[in-house]
């Protein structure tokens, strides 16, 4: 199951980074990692600072975007200073971010994401995610590197791992009553914005409201098969046929 979590990072400047990354992950049972655009990957410093966690770097990916990294993922959490600007479902806590995670996870890959090491994830790569989470720290001085943030929600995911209930060993769900992946919602957040573009009930482009409709979807949990009742839905309010 631990194999089903994926550590993504975005843009990672200092190759090393990535190696302390990896390091904090193997320690904690977690192997895959996807970077997107990292400045400058494979790279000898990335090896030498993983000590120990080189196989993590040796089958870590590299993608263009943050898209590509989480399109299959049924959980998407990005780590972040809390925006209220994002109405995004929000973890203020690490630990109940982990055992949601680890639930997802027995059926179907997810992801944590981590942004760039000056200033983290850009507000559009937030809204590319399901949920956040930020770590609770010393008002004063809140700053953790990457690598300590990928350690410090790595360990709370394996804590919950190792502490999930004996009911949690179970036959797998069935697919229909699973989360959709990011790519599911993807298509469907697109469908529903031709349907209400067509409609006339979205006419300000630079409006909130994709967003805060994405953020209600997000949410409500819909399994995959109230999310295909939903695009029947749109479907049949739509003139023509019309394919993603």
């Amino acid at each position: 199951m631990l194999s089903n979590i994926r550590i993504v990072l975005v843009q990672t400047y200092h190759p090393g980074n990535i190696g302390q990354a990896a390091r904090a992950m193997k320690t904690m049972g977690l192997t895959d990692l996807v970077l997107v655009n990292p400045r400058q990957f494979p790279d000898p410093e990335a090896s030498r600072l993983a000590a120990g966690a080189e196989d993590v770097i040796d089958q870590a990916r590299v993608v263009a975007s943050l898209d590509q990294a989480v399109a299959e993922c049924v959980q998407v959490v990005g780590a972040s200073a809390r925006l209220r600007s994002l109405p995004l479902p929000h973890y203020d806590e690490p630990d109940a971010m982990a055992r949601t995670l680890v639930e997802q996870a027995e059926n179907d890959p997810v992801a944590l994401v981590f942004g760039r090491e000056r200033f983290g994830l850009t507000n559009d790569e937030i809204r590319r995610c399901t949920h956040q989470v930020s770590i609770p720290a010393n008002p004063d001085y809140g700053i953790l590197n990457l690598a300590q943030a990928v350690q410090v929600l790595a360990y709370e995911t394996f804590k919950a791992w190792r502490q999930r209930p004996a009911s949690d060993f179970r036959t797998p769900r069935p697919a229909s009553e699973r989360a959709p992946t990011r790519k599911q919602l993807d298509h469907f957040h697109a469908h529903l914005s031709r349907v209400m573009a067509a409609s006339g009930f979205l006419t300000q482009p630079h409006a909130r409201t994709e967003a805060q409709l994405q953020a209600l979807f997000a949410r409500a949990q819909l399994s995959r098969k109230e999310l295909s009742l939903l695009r029947g839905l749109l479907k049949s309010l739509e003139p023509g046929d019309q394919d993603d």
